[in-house]
């Protein structure tokens, strides 16, 4: 069957140059973009209810972006001045030169990782002597407090933020030729707004490894996987289903 709709389960790109448009425009078809979880922060109250002393810590390790925004929030919510000498932990680039929204970088102590957190592993064991705040959301992946167990820190796990289902119930009577999703959580939010959800003819394409073995859990099947040797972007996947869908 051809494909000439597109849902993506993810806030629309901010760029005009996005990949996403590219496509839209290339192969002429509708992609619509739609969060299908949001996240809420927690309040300074939850956070005191998990005995979180801010000024306990020595040191931060951030996750993302998320991490360092309800991180400062809190921080100012309590009357917490941070002080100069807190030491970051950045799982990536991207999150280092986020926290420039927060402190001046080059007056701070920043440690970056690559990419991944078994990278930013590496850096945290040159600083055992510290005392490590993670602050994160409440679904946490299960390889951070392994990684960070492992290798004996002093940490303590905040949850600062919250994933939450979003509300989308205006798309009840809308439908689509393929639904693409980024997440577990993604695939829960489509069955707790649309508990009766069948696949029918629609098409699922869905990035990462847990997205897939959530989805097939929820008795999808999964057309599209991301990433591939092939397809290493979901755009590039989707432009060739597209391609052999709509020539036939």
């Amino acid at each position: 069957m051809k494909v000439k709709t597109i849902l993506v389960s993810q806030p629309a790109p901010k760029t005009e140059n996005s990949p996403y448009f590219e496509l839209a425009n290339k192969q002429k078809v509708k992609i619509d973009f739609r969060s299908f979880i949001h996240v809420e922060g927690a309040t300074s109250k939850e956070i005191r209810v998990q005995k979180i002393d801010l000024s306990a810590f020595t040191a931060i390790i951030f996750t993302s972006r998320n991490a360092v925004d309800h991180f400062f929030r809190i921080a100012e919510e309590m009357r917490y001045t941070v002080p100069s000498t807190l030491k970051y932990f950045c799982e990536s680039e991207a999150v280092a030169y986020y926290l420039q929204k927060y402190v001046v970088y080059r007056k701070r102590k920043i440690y970056v990782g690559k990419k991944t957190f078994p990278e930013l592993i590496k850096v945290l064991k040159k600083h055992k002597e510290e005392k490590f705040l993670l602050p994160c959301s409440d679904k946490l992946k299960p390889l951070i407090p392994q990684e960070l167990n492992d290798l004996k820190l002093d940490w303590t796990k905040g949850v600062f933020y919250k994933t939450v289902v979003s509300d989308l119930s205006d798309l009840e009577d809308v439908f689509y030729d393929v639904l693409v999703f980024f997440s577990p959580s993604g695939i829960d939010s489509l069955f707790q707004n649309f508990p009766k959800f069948k696949q029918k003819n629609t098409r699922i394409a869905v990035f990462g490894n847990s997205t897939v073995r959530a989805a097939e859990e929820a008795g999808l099947k999964c057309n599209i996987k991301v990433p591939t040797p092939e397809t290493p972007s979901m755009t590039m996947a989707l432009e060739k289903y597209i391609v052999d869908a709509n020539k036939r």
